[in-house]
């Protein structure tokens, strides 16, 4: 959606099928990589707003953005007076997510007008409780209603309204989120998302040399991926289609005839999956290691360990453990101006033996639906990097056998998932 341009491919892909119906659009992203988002710009906006009570100099940015998608593409729409709107009430309610949102509203105005369809705002539709929270269930309904007897629509991603009824958006990524509520709400057959790539890589072509595609990925391998890394599809963006059994197919906007990904459930995924079927990761996580003699048998010892982080509002994302060791791996953000205090009310908490902390480090996950039932998976794994000099700093692997998460050093991240990339493929 970044330009003119892509507006006209867009338009070609939608009408080269007669059954795609429903369009949900995101804001316009970078056009080169030098170029800003319209949603970092909208955020730009709001902060002039805040101190000036105008956004007459942030806005000229989204004005020539949509300005020459409108030129190029849809000559006959009067943008001018979509902009002038967006702009007066973005001024009027300044407010946050009101501000962020109309780039994916300004989006489906003008791919409407470009598609001859109706365009069908998401607010009311897609409501979220006064925490924040999304209520599928009333948002389904809401879609429903709104969309029966509706032959093709357009709708903004990303947002929709809290029950005061203000504008709330997801997080970023969300229009991945709405296009789910969508073809949940309606039943689709499949729900394709067209992005810049082929589908899902088995690894970051950054890291990685022309990794393969992966043909076919299970839901909870997609999440297991989403969540460590692989930013194709927004993670929490399964959760509706799973539970309808509703396929994604992963498409290239710039190479539409490609196969792209099939994301689908675990029973469908053909008997011959790849035992390993990607490898992603994050860098920028800190293990605070505690240890304490006869920790097994002092009962409540890991609730106060974990007591201690609630009460600074830090969540964690593993806790691997021993006899008489307990770990827990936290975001290195999360820990910013906390660290010192954090250990001390641990110490105060649990009167631990040991207290220390490793930083800098990275989680590598790799992970594969058939890694339960093949022998050596893991052992593979760690010959691949032990072959590389590359120190493990810690190794979980989940309950459900689906992944195998180890801790690196930063410094040595790159090389190691080349070395379990090409362990396995």
């Amino acid at each position: 959606m970044a330009n003119g341009e892509a507006i006209e491919r867009v338009s070609a892909v939608i009408n080269s099928d007669s059954e795609r119906k429903f369009i949900v659009v995101s804001a316009p992203g970078k056009r080169n990589s030098k170029d800003v988002k319209v949603t970092d710009a909208l955020y730009a906006c709001y902060k002039e707003i805040v101190k000036t009570g105008t956004c007459d100099k942030s806005f000229e940015f989204i004005k020539s953005r949509f300005e020459e998608i409108a030129q190029t593409s849809i000559p006959n729409f009067d943008v001018d007076k979509m902009l002038d709107e967006v702009k007066c009430e973005m001024e009027r309610t300044a407010d946050k997510d009101y501000a962020a949102s109309r780039g994916e509203y300004m989006s489906a105005r003008l791919l409407a007008a470009k598609l001859n369809a109706e365009f069908v705002d998401a607010e009311n539709l897609i409501v979220f409780d006064g925490d924040g929270n999304l209520l599928l269930d009333e948002s389904i309904r809401n879609i429903k209603k709104r969309l029966q007897g509706v032959t093709r629509a357009v709708l903004p991603g990303f947002y929709g309204t809290d029950i005061s009824g203000n504008i709330k958006t997801f997080s970023r990524g969300g229009s991945d989120i709405s296009g789910a509520i969508i073809a949940t709400a309606l039943d689709a057959d499949v729900y394709e998302n067209w992005t810049d790539v082929d589908g899902f890589l088995a690894a970051d072509p950054r890291i990685v040399d022309n990794p393969k595609t992966i043909s076919r990925l299970g839901y909870k391998e997609l999440r297991e991926l989403s969540y460590m890394g692989a930013e194709v599809l927004h993670p929490e963006s399964v959760f509706p289609v799973r539970s309808a059994g509703i396929p994604i197919n992963i498409k290239n906007t710039f190479n539409p005839s490609h196969a792209g990904t099939m994301i689908v459930a675990d029973k469908n995924l053909p008997k011959e999956h790849k035992v390993i079927t990607g490898i992603a990761g994050k860098k920028g996580f800190t293990i605070i290691n505690v240890e304490k003699d006869m920790m097994n048998s002092e009962i409540g010892f890991g609730r106060k360990v974990l007591a201690v982080l609630e009460d600074e509002g830090i969540s964690f994302e593993h806790v691997p453990s021993g006899i008489d060791t307990l770990s827990v791996v936290i975001r290195d953000e999360y820990l910013l101006g906390k660290m010192q205090r954090v250990l001390a009310r641990l110490q105060n908490s649990v009167n631990g033996d040991n207290i220390d902390i490793h930083s800098g480090l990275a989680l590598i996950a790799t992970v594969g639906h058939n890694m339960a039932s093949r022998h050596g998976t893991a052992a593979k794994l760690f010959r691949a990097l032990a072959d590389s000099n590359i120190n493990v700093r810690m190794i979980d692997q989940g309950s459900s056998e689906l992944n195998i998460i180890v801790a690196v050093d930063v410094e040595d991240y790159e090389k190691a998932v080349n070395a379990i990339y090409h362990a396995f493929f």
